[in-house]
């Protein structure tokens, strides 16, 4: 990928990388040396990149991956619990009802583009909950996924079980959560979790968000807020948002279809 001269989206000196081509921004976990797990810093680094991704003038499409050998091995609790107090700040929710946790992942859910989360190795716990805020999943077919959490006592909180919810049925949702098994990215795709299997996933990412990028974006960020908001709403209530939604786009289109 061509890296372009626009800066960096992510904060100086993170954890996190960010550079962006041709309207796509390649957002890289970039701890290799602890497989990606993620500290209290980075998931604010996190936060701040999606956010200042959303104010990007032309942004088409984010691509997420990990460097190194996985995607992302979970949360580092170690490191957090040398800082009790930090971790107690972080989980005070804004008023947009999420706290630092839970907007990490949720972030990425508000932008206006398509995000594709490109995983391989080890994509556990948080790394989950990451790549199920994603809007589109592509996955080694080796990769070792797991709803982490319960093993070590605790809850997907990462926006982890309103994720489960949209992509898989209850009983499995509970049964990944519940046992906290490890899976392929074979099996996350026959489950859901994953829209695609592929030995090339972060390759197979950037040639989609480069198709999808050369779609209007105002319809493709429209199609993505339908989606989302409206998935679990009434059928009344979804067809008036299409509606608007259309109203919206119509007259773009036709004057595009007159040139």
């Amino acid at each position: 990928m061509n890296v372009s001269t626009t800066p960096s989206a992510a904060p100086s000196g993170s954890r996190i990388t960010c550079s962006l081509s041709d309207g796509i921004a390649d957002v890289r976990l970039d701890r290799p040396d602890k497989l990606n797990a993620l500290s209290l810093a980075m998931l604010g680094d996190l936060r701040a990149t999606a956010r200042r991704l959303r104010r990007e003038p032309g942004l088409r499409a984010v691509v997420i991956s990990g460097n190194g050998r996985s995607f992302c091995a979970g949360l580092d609790l170690g490191a957090a619990a040398r800082d009790p107090a930090a971790v107690a700040r972080a989980f005070v929710p804004t008023p947009r009802g999420t706290n630092l946790f839970q907007e990490a992942c949720w972030a990425w859910r508000r932008l206006p583009v398509p995000v594709i989360a490109a995983v391989h190795g080890h994509v556990l716990g948080a790394g989950v909950q990451i790549a199920l805020a994603a809007d589109l999943r592509l996955t080694a077919p080796d990769a070792r996924w797991s709803v982490k959490e319960v093993e070590r006592g605790l809850v997907p909180d990462m926006s982890g079980i309103r994720a489960l919810t949209q992509l898989v049925g209850i009983e499995t949702a509970k049964r990944l959560t519940f046992t906290a098994e490890e899976f392929t990215g074979a099996d996350a795709g026959g489950l859901g979790l994953a829209g695609t299997v592929t030995d090339t996933p972060l390759d197979e990412a950037f040639a989609l968000a480069a198709r999808i990028s050369e779609r209007r974006p105002e319809a493709v960020a429209a199609a993505k807020r339908l989606f989302d908001r409206r998935w679990s709403s009434g059928d009344r209530r979804t067809f008036a948002a299409e509606r608007w939604a259309q109203l919206k786009l119509l007259p773009g289109a036709l004057k595009a279809l007159q040139r």
